[in-house]
């Protein structure tokens, strides 16, 4: 494990970028592990940044994103795969064919995430997964429980976790009540994870992620299991690490 804490949130940001586009540049088939919410918003900027001064190319790159609302089509604003598009794939040479998210409103979810499954399978193992932290310690959208789904699944969220996505719906009666997610299993498989947090509100659940007990009731703490985490930090998130 490798933690690093950065005084301000552009070099957090820079570095973020630096893991993600050094790699496509070495390796540019690179299948990259994508999240979404606002933490990783600055490192797609400095990716996109570096795109445009011609430093990297990601049409030979593939993608797939942890995880979908379940009811929302690719259209709505509060999506993931607009999301995406919004702050990625619109601004660089990323091919469509190449960028998978999980369909909200695949009429059988269960055989959407089975279809997820077999696609991320056919592809072997994710180079590099970037990921998140809930106040809750999820992961992806794979909330605290006495187990955990190795694969793909359908997830009712918690609701810990639908307020704290509250502030991106008109009212917290529209927050969507499960998802699609890719699961741990899944996420442990790949060669890199990138875990990124912000905020002086994530800092004692990182630390608890990160060295406290490893459990299924802070699905965060499996990470502690993977042979190459690395974990960018902010000042206020990295205070107890200081």
């Amino acid at each position: 494990m490798n933690i690093l804490t950065f005084p301000t949130d552009a070099e957090l940001n820079e570095a973020g970028a630096g893991i993600i586009t050094g790699l496509v540049q070495t390796k540019p088939n690179a299948v990259l592990g994508l999240a979404t919410g606002s933490t990783p918003i600055g490192i797609y900027k400095e990716m996109i940044r570096t795109f445009r001064k011609n430093m990297v190319s990601y049409k030979q790159a593939t993608t797939f994103n942890l995880d979908e609302y379940v009811g929302l089509p690719a259209s709505d604003p509060q999506s993931y795969a607009y999301y995406m598009k919004e702050h990625l794939f619109d601004h660089i040479d990323a091919s469509p064919e190449r960028t998978h998210i999980p369909s909200g409103t695949a009429a059988d979810p269960e055989a959407e995430c089975k279809r997820y499954d077999a696609l991320l399978e056919s592809y072997g193992q994710i180079d590099l997964q970037l990921l998140g932290l809930g106040h809750n310690g999820h992961i992806g959208f794979n909330e605290p429980d006495h187990s955990l789904i190795r694969g793909t699944h359908v997830v009712k969220l918690s609701d810990q976790t639908r307020d704290a996505n509250a502030r991106f719906f008109e009212t917290p009666e529209r927050v969507p009540t499960h998802a699609i997610t890719m699961g741990v299993g899944t996420i442990l498989k790949a060669k890199t994870i990138l875990l990124v947090v912000k905020g002086a509100d994530k800092a004692d659940i990182v630390h608890r992620a990160l060295t406290g007990e490893i459990t299924t009731e802070c699905p965060a703490s499996l990470l502690q299991t993977h042979p190459h985490l690395v974990v960018l930090l902010d000042a206020e998130a990295g205070r107890h690490f200081r």
